[in-house]
């Protein structure tokens, strides 16, 4: 168990933000390739990654600190739309789109910045205790 439930609670408020900024990064991939068609016609397109967390114990401090567990890639077939004009069209004049869809990743990207936010509420009120303790030691 951890000798301080206060330096406790920032660590795993730290481990928390770490993952949600992966999450983001992960999110901020897959938008900014929602368009990313492949480089040759019939090629297939950007293809959306997906992150999973997962619970990892820490033996040392006795915590258990959130983690990613991995980054994937999305299996949901690839849109086609009629572009017979782009570089990336097969024969028929298709163009596989890549499977991003931009209002779940809005919608996630608001889930990671949430989460992020409650982190760092947890390390600024822990952090606030802290110094609280710190003064009243002193007097």
């Amino acid at each position: 168990m951890a000798i301080d439930p206060l330096v406790s609670s920032l660590r795993i408020a730290g481990s928390g933000m770490q993952s949600q900024s992966t999450r983001l990064r992960v999110v901020s991939e897959n938008i900014a390739n929602a368009q990313s068609t492949g480089a040759t016609g019939g090629a297939d397109p950007y293809a959306r990654k997906t992150i999973t967390f997962e619970t990892e114990f820490d033996r040392a401090s006795g915590e258990n600190l959130v983690q990613v567990k991995s980054i994937g890639v999305d299996k949901t077939p690839f849109r086609v739309d009629h572009l017979p004009g782009n570089p990336a069209a097969d024969a028929n004049g298709d163009v596989k789109m890549p499977n991003v869809d931009m209002l779940f990743e809005l919608a996630d990207m608001r889930e990671a910045n949430r989460s992020y936010e409650a982190n760092l509420q947890v390390v600024k009120q822990s952090r606030q205790m802290l110094s609280e303790t710190i003064d009243l030691m002193r007097t």
